[in-house]
């Protein structure tokens, strides 16, 4: 066995990639491996010395004639390829050593799937775009949604996969109804008049109806107050809130992440898929 140098540093969204994450809640050692080669660029080498092991047993594992079935050795992996503690978690490990005890690092490690905080939407608005592009799920809780999917310089518009004929992606989108009492409320809480508000939606539901044809697309209209502003691709989860004074893409912007034990994204699913039931179909 080789004696364990420095850790390997891949760069933190290596970490957020749904690859990754997957290799990492199935314990595929040989496809961690590779992921570190191929976004740190590292040789089986490089890999066995940070993890404490031969390059022929790293070999092994990437090729698939050898698992990882030992606790210490995740724990040796985990410490020589540097792994943040949101991925620790995913391998079923404790925080790293260095925040296991008391004080604000040890409380952040307790949420492991808020991988990202963003000041505002447009600090988010390309790694949202990213993830769209590969999503086969997308789903969008909105107020009017004109900025989000409505218009064709919006934010996620762009990534409907028109060239693809849509197919490979489910879109559901979920508005606030233009005739219901919380949409006159929540205009009045961003100083606009609802027929301004009203008139925005129903825009916005008659572009989204024009996807019909691009991709698999759904269209709600809720009833309810608005509270959360939310964007989900596959197992990624972009979420706002709406408060008075300010609309979804002022607020700061929580990059949440599926994992197995996780309540946030779980809880978040769970809202919309209620929102939806409760609402009226109209696209």
């Amino acid at each position: 066995m080789t004696t364990p140098l420095w850790p390997i540093e891949l760069p933190g969204w290596a970490w957020e990639r749904a690859e990754v994450r997957q290799a990492l809640r199935a314990r595929n050692m040989g496809a961690v491996f590779r992921y570190a080669q191929q976004y740190a660029g590292v040789s089986q080498s490089r890999i066995a010395a940070a993890a404490g092991m031969t390059q022929a047993r790293v070999n092994e594992i990437i090729n698939g004639r050898r698992e990882v079935s030992r606790l210490d050795v995740y724990e040796r992996i985990a410490d020589g390829l540097g792994m943040p503690d949101d991925a620790r978690h995913l391998l079923g490990l404790a925080a790293s050593r260095e925040k296991r005890t008391g004080g604000a690092a040890f409380d952040l490690t307790a949420f492991p799937e808020v991988v990202r905080v963003y000041a505002r939407q447009n600090a988010a608005a390309e790694e949202i775009q990213q993830q769209a592009r590969e999503a086969e799920e997308l789903d969008v809780l909105a107020v009017r949604g004109l900025g989000l999917i409505g218009l064709n310089d919006s934010l996620l518009r762009a990534c409907l996969p028109r060239e693809r004929g849509g197919k490979g992606l489910r879109a559901r989108v979920a508005l606030l109804d233009p005739d219901s009492a919380a949409l006159a409320h929540r205009a009045a809480e961003i100083g606009e008049s609802a027929q301004a508000l009203a008139s925005g939606v129903r825009l916005a539901e008659a572009r989204l109806r024009e996807l019909a044809g691009v991709c698999e697309i759904g269209v709600w209209l809720y009833r309810t107050l608005p509270t959360w502003r939310l964007i989900r691709t596959d197992s990624t989860m972009f979420v706002g809130a709406f408060d008075t004074g300010w609309e979804g893409h002022e607020s700061a912007t929580y990059k949440v992440m599926e994992t197995p034990h996780g309540p946030l994204f779980r809880g978040f699913r769970r809202m919309f898929e209620a929102v939806v039931a409760d609402a009226r179909r109209t696209v």
